[in-house]
């Protein structure tokens, strides 16, 4: 039987984004955090459940498949609907994206779609979501980001980027849904793990909200041009990544707004950061949407802290890995 995605009758479709997670060890700190996900999904009640990356940290469990079983039975539990994409803390230790993916398919409420032929990395698909009159009002595309760059020790180094074959795929279905919409691209979101090069530019030369708490996000060395793109292709209104647990940024950047998730787990700072998600509504036949964070202890946070662009002075000597 089909799995399909719809519009509510009221013409809104709710994702819940979880981000970084990092499921490893069942210790109390990971059971307090899966009782936080389950809190926020019965809340929110959402249409979708998606995880943006870093689902279990891969080299610190003896038993990854075990780890990535418990986070996928978050959703499952509550016979919520979810799809994942991976980071790079997923394929660190002795399991691989291809075999991560392939567990995620096999779950009943899971709505991932195997990988396209010929192209690089696994997690790449596009999910549509359908109107109240049954066809198709919106995608949904999920793509790999990589983990760290194979040009590590040069220049380039740093971590991966979306490749072109990703890219050209990404067109091509955009190109084929805006071809079945009679011309129409339909308003999209994308959800991937590393911030492109352009979460940098929106933090330093535009109006954002939310915290940024680094001088720099960790985006790939490298842009490949999805940005450029998703500009072209003119359907994509929203990304939504993780990667840097301090961030919970967002903002409009050449008329896409770039988002971060709200880190599920620790966010490594010396302030207080509390874990939670971002939540998404999009509404039927409209090129935009609404998003807040749910935080751990029930606060909803609809509106984040202004910031004013200030310009960028490169310090790329101090970047450090996520």
């Amino acid at each position: 039987m089909a799995k399909t995605l719809r519009f509510r009758e009221d013409g809104t479709f709710k994702i819940v984004q979880f981000t970084d997670p990092e499921f490893a060890t069942y210790d109390m700190e990971e059971q307090q955090m899966e009782s936080m996900m389950l809190r926020i999904i019965q809340t929110e009640q959402p249409d979708l459940v998606v995880f943006t990356g870093d689902i279990i940290a891969s080299a610190s469990t003896p038993d990854p498949a075990a780890a990535f079983r418990r986070a996928c039975s978050v959703p499952e539990s509550l016979n919520t609907p979810w799809a994942a994409v991976f980071g790079n803390h997923d394929s660190e230790g002795i399991i691989t994206r291809e075999q991560l993916h392939a567990m995620q398919l096999t779950y009943s409420h899971n709505y991932a779609k195997p990988d396209p032929p010929g192209v690089h990395g696994s997690g790449n698909y596009v999910l549509t979501v359908k109107g109240t009159d049954g066809e198709n009002a919106s995608a949904l595309y999920f793509l790999d980001s990589g983990s760290y760059s194979p040009l590590e020790y040069s220049r380039m180094g740093f971590y991966d980027w979306v490749r072109r074959d990703q890219i050209d795929w990404y067109a091509r279905e955009s190109y084929q849904l805006t071809n079945s919409n009679g011309g129409t691209p339909l308003p999209s979101l994308a959800f991937f793990h590393i911030p492109l090069p352009e979460y940098n530019d929106v933090w330093d030369f535009s109006v954002c909200y939310g915290e940024r708490n680094a001088e720099f996000c960790c985006a790939p060395w490298v842009n490949s041009g999805l940005f450029a793109a998703m500009i072209e292709m003119g359907d994509v209104m929203g990304t939504f990544v993780g990667h840097d647990h301090g961030h919970d940024y967002w903002g409009n950047w050449h008329g896409i707004r770039l988002c971060f998730g709200r880190t599920t787990r620790n966010a490594y700072l010396d302030k207080p950061f509390a874990p939670g998600a971002r939540v998404v509504v999009m509404h039927e036949g409209q090129r935009s949407f609404d998003t807040w964070l749910h935080l751990e202890d029930g606060t909803i946070q609809s509106e984040q802290n202004r910031h004013e662009p200030e310009g960028r002075t490169p310090k790329i000597g101090a970047m450090g890995l996520r």
